[in-house]
């Protein structure tokens, strides 16, 4: 009982390293996507980059899509897979960050 607990423990914490890796590379990928200017797959390519060097060890098959995204929103969306301790068991995490476009105004 004592190393199911340990396991458990152990397995909750692969899943919210996962999700906030996946989290923060959504919210990387909007950052650079909303930039006046940016050029086209700047957020996806951003994203993915992220969560390729902060999250080797425990988000695998990281993807990114900026499907959602319209002229005055960007919406990048980073999915993955979670290191499982069982075998044969996999565990999917989604995140999604939105922000608007930057825009020049005068006053």
């Amino acid at each position: 009982m004592f190393l199911l607990a340990i396991m458990t423990v152990v397995q909750a914490s692969f899943w919210y390293l996962a999700r906030q890796t996946a989290l923060a590379a959504a919210r990387q990928g909007v950052d650079a996507a909303r930039a006046q200017n940016a050029p086209a797959g700047a957020g996806a390519g951003a994203a993915m980059a992220f969560a390729h060097s902060a999250g080797s060890g425990y988000l695998l098959n990281p993807a990114v899509s900026d499907g959602g995204s319209t002229p005055r929103t960007i919406q990048i969306t980073v999915t993955g897979q979670v290191v499982s301790l069982l075998p044969g068991v996999s565990w999917a995490v989604s995140q999604v960050a939105q922000a608007p476009v930057e825009q020049f105004t005068t006053p």
